[in-house]
């Protein structure tokens, strides 16, 4: 069974930073891509970031390049997201998702205060 179980999210500033995790099991974490995605209130969910398998290759939405990282440890099944200089727009649900499997966390809510 394949479990996603984001964490790390929180309450911060304008301009501040937080790193999410997200800790995988059920599958084969390592031969999988994973993304992050966000959902605001009445909005759809977006990728955010993207990394492939390796870790060697990394995709970020236009408006979070330069401030955010995506990073894996395929060690430790765990996928993070740095996110530096944070906006109040930017506050939303993040999900973690192994690309190509139908599978979602919980989310871990990011509210940032401005």
């Amino acid at each position: 069974q394949v479990q996603l179980v984001e964490s790390g999210g929180g309450l911060v500033q304008s301009g501040g930073s937080l790193r999410l995790s997200c800790a995988a099991s059920g599958f084969t974490f390592s031969n999988y891509f994973m993304s992050w995605y966000r959902q605001a209130p009445g909005k759809k969910r977006e990728l955010v970031a993207l990394i492939r398998s390796a870790g060697s290759s990394t995709n970020y939405a236009d408006s979070v390049k330069g401030r955010f990282t995506i990073s894996r440890d395929n060690a430790k099944n765990t996928v993070y997201l740095q996110m530096n200089s944070l906006k109040p727009e930017e506050t939303a649900v993040y999900y973690c998702n192994a690309v190509g499997l139908p599978a979602w966390g919980q989310g871990t809510q990011v509210t940032v205060s401005s």
